[in-house]
Order: structure tokens, then C-alpha cells, then sequence
């Protein structure tokens, strides 16, 4: 259940009816999920992250893909299962196997698991690791 009452296109204001508008011309449907229906009680916050998530997930030096799949990771990572279930759609539309998902999570447990044990050991970094920034 959610914390705060999901809004329903009537109930916009005309700063949230711009930001579902652009969410349904750059995703090309009618759609609106729950995250932005949530957010839409604050409109400034609406417009602030639809602008920012669109411009990150936008095509870069790393292709959509990887992008959905970075998502699952973190989400997966932070706990976030409305993120891990709506990325993992996404990922799924842009050609993500079953294969690549168990794979992915796979590195993520593991990650998991390894960043744990380094911290609770407190290794020092090797000086090979490290990128001289000059």
C-alpha cells in the first residue's frame, strides 16, 4: 500500500499534466506508473526528476540496456522492488534474457558479498588499483 494517494490524471495540476505528457511522448504510450503518480503530489519534485532520469538514461557512451541493467543491480542492492520490477520490464523491452538477469544478479550477490568482506577486513586498496588522477 502506498504512503501517499496515487493521483489520477484529473487531479493535476498543470505543472504534473506537462511533466505526464512528456512522460508519455518520449516513452511513446499512455502509461503512467505509480512512481510518477506518487510524485505528482509535489510537481517541482515531478519535473525535477523526470528531467534528470530522462537525461541519465538517455543513449550514451553506454547503451540503454546496460543502463536498465544497472539499475537492477542498485535497485537489487538497495531493496527497492517497485525499481527492480519496473527496470527489469524496461530491461526485458530492450532485450534482456532470463539469462542476463540471473547472470546479472549473480555478480550483484557477489559484489555484495565480496564489498562486505573487504570492508569488514578493512584490506588496503593495492597501489597497482589506483589511478594516478594527474
Amino acid at each position: 500500500m502506498a504512503t501517499i494517494r496515487l493521483l489520477d490524471d484529473n487531479e493535476l495540476d498543470d505543472r504534473a499534466r506537462a511533466v505526464f505528457d512528456d512522460i508519455r511522448k518520449t516513452r511513446g504510450t499512455d502509461f503512467i506508473n505509480n512512481f510518477w503518480r506518487a510524485l505528482a503530489h509535489d510537481s517541482a519534485l515531478l519535473e525535477r526528476t523526470w528531467q534528470t532520469i530522462k537525461q541519465v538514461m538517455a543513449p550514451g557512451a553506454l547503451d540503454p540496456l546496460t543502463k536498465e541493467m544497472v539499475y537492477i543491480a542498485v535497485s537489487a542492492t538497495n531493496g527497492c522492488d517497485y525499481c527492480i520490477h519496473s527496470h527489469t520490464a524496461s530491461a526485458r523491452a530492450k532485450g534482456m534474457s532470463d539469462a542476463m538477469l540471473m547472470e546479472l544478479l549473480a555478480v550483484v550477490g557477489m559484489a555484495n558479498e565480496t564489498n562486505r568482506l573487504a570492508n569488514g577486513l578493512s584490506v588496503p586498496v593495492d597501489d597497482v588499483f589506483k589511478v594516478d588522477a594527474d
